[in-house]
């Protein structure tokens, strides 16, 4: 489907006018469900989705996870499309042939094709956050095809295209979709309650490398790591003040910068090794859920210590 969007804005002379957007979706279900990208209908006062037959339904945006870059708008329509399939995208190969749907630059019913490049790329998400399980394509995504669907030959959802990187914002041939696994995990929270939970531990983090730790220890820190991530504060109540973990006991200066130190260092959650934040974060994303507990590994003072953490929503924005 092909969804425009309308945000009312007040101009130099004071008068509303309207700015529109255009993105792209697909039917999710039988009960008027549209799947789409957050940053397609973000902050979107109204919001409208035309069909393949040119019928045109106002809709309503009732579900937004900017952390997953996925929403989920309803329509009233009658004799919906059927709703598209949705892949098991664990199972997909780099060099199969994919297709991609969409609007480029308003030019609606759009089919290109191309094959998978890479997968479980990590993309950073509307509200700076980062979402794995990403498919890199070569297939040519355009400003427009934003929310729609990467199909196998098959015609099954394997993704829902969102981002490009491309100094023109045109195609240069590496565009990224957010898997249907992500979909399928994140998409009916979203119809049942407006938003998606993100299991969180409630903490600031600093990623660790060499040439940090080389830094800070010249700075006066005592960092007996060279990989991991720091913990730099924890939050008062969250799971991981709740489980002991610690966070910088002092602080140091580099060029003008205070940075705490003294925090515990995060190695590893269960058997996954974390070299960075993103790493963290992806990995609480993709492979736990909100309730789970998991088993946190970290070093405190030169030994290598375990605490129990149970994640918590993380709290909305």
């Amino acid at each position: 489907v092909n969804i425009t969007s309308r945000v009312l804005v007040t101009n130099l002379l004071n008068q509303v006018m309207p700015q529109e957007g255009t993105g792209s979706g697909f039917v999710y279900d039988d009960q008027g469900h549209i799947a789409t990208n957050y940053h397609v209908v973000a902050d979107a006062d109204e919001v409208t989705v035309a069909m393949a037959d040119g019928s045109v339904y106002p809709a309503e945006v009732i579900g937004e996870d900017p952390s997953t870059d996925l929403a989920v708008l309803n329509v009233q329509a009658v004799n919906l499309p059927p709703p598209l399939p949705l892949a098991d995208s664990d199972r997909l190969a780099v060099g199969q042939l994919v297709l991609a749907i969409g609007n480029p630059f308003g030019l609606d019913l759009t089919m290109t094709f191309g094959i998978i490049s890479s997968l479980g790329r990590v993309i950073e998400t509307p509200n700076a956050r980062f979402v794995g399980e990403a498919i890199q394509t070569d297939a040519p995504i355009n400003p427009g095809n934003s929310g729609g669907p990467l199909l196998d030959i098959e015609g099954r959802v394997i993704g829902v295209n969102s981002q490009i990187i491309s100094p023109s914002r045109a195609s240069a041939g590496i565009g990224f979709a957010v898997s249907s696994n992500t979909v399928r995990r994140v998409v009916p929270q979203l119809i049942a309650e407006g938003s998606f939970p993100h299991p969180w531990i409630g903490v600031t983090m600093l990623s660790l490398t060499p040439e940090r730790v080389r830094a800070l220890n010249s700075a006066g820190a005592d960092i007996e790591a060279e990989a991991g991530v720091m913990i730099l504060e924890v939050q008062e109540n969250s799971p991981a003040a709740v489980a002991g973990l610690r966070g910088g006991q002092d602080v140091v200066s580099i060029q003008g910068t205070r940075v705490p130190v003294g925090g515990d260092i995060i190695i590893r959650v269960g058997a996954h090794p974390i070299a960075t934040d993103r790493d963290l974060l992806v990995y609480l994303d993709t492979q736990t859920a909100v309730g789970e507990e998991v088993a946190v590994v970290y070093i405190r003072d030169g030994e290598e210590m375990t605490t129990t953490v149970e994640l918590a929503p993380r709290p909305l924005e």
